[in-house]
C-alpha cells in the first residue's frame, strides 16, 4: 500500500513510510486519562501524509526513521488526510540498512508500540 492509495475513513492500513518532520508535543487529560500527542509528516515514493503519534510512539520515532504502520486508520481534517494507529493499530520502527525490507528485518531489531487511548473522541479532537 502507498500513501497515494489512502482514502479518508479507511481502516486496516498496512504501510511503510519515512518520517520527515515531527511537530510539537501536546499533553492532554481526557476522561481521566492523561496522554501526549504529536503530529508528524511522513512520505513514501507516492506522496506525503500527516501522521499522528500517541504517547510512547512520540519518543520511539525520530526524523529519518522508516516505520511500518499495521492496522492503521485514515482520518480527514479540513480536507487533509491523516494516518494514525488509533486504538487497535501498531507502529514499529524498521531498522537495518536501506536494502532490507520490513519483512526481512530481524524481530529483535524492531520496536513495537500500541497506542493506549481510552476514547475515539480523544483521538478525533487532537488530530489536526
Amino acid at each position: 500500500m502507498e500513501i497515494k492509495d489512502l482514502e479518508a475513513k479507511q481502516g486496516k492500513v498496512e504501510i511503510v513510510i519515512e518520517i520527515t518532520e515531527k511537530g510539537d508535543i501536546r499533553e492532554f487529560n481526557k476522561f481521566g486519562s492523561a496522554g501526549k500527542v504529536c503530529n508528524a509528516k511522513a512520505k513514501d515514493a507516492s506522496g506525503e501524509i500527516k501522521l499522528t503519534l500517541w504517547n510512547e510512539q512520540i519518543d520511539q520515532v525520530k526524523v529519518g526513521d522508516k516505520i511500518k504502520v499495521s492496522n492503521g486508520y485514515v482520518n480527514e481534517y479540513q480536507g487533509e488526510k491523516q494516518l494514525t494507529t488509533g486504538k487497535f493499530g501498531t507502529l514499529e520502527v524498521v531498522s537495518g540498512d536501506a536494502t532490507e525490507t520490513p519483512s526481512e528485518a530481524p524481530a529483535e531489531e524492531t520496536k513495537e508500540a500500541t497506542a493506549d487511548i481510552s476514547s475515539d473522541a480523544v483521538e478525533e479532537e487532537f488530530i489536526q
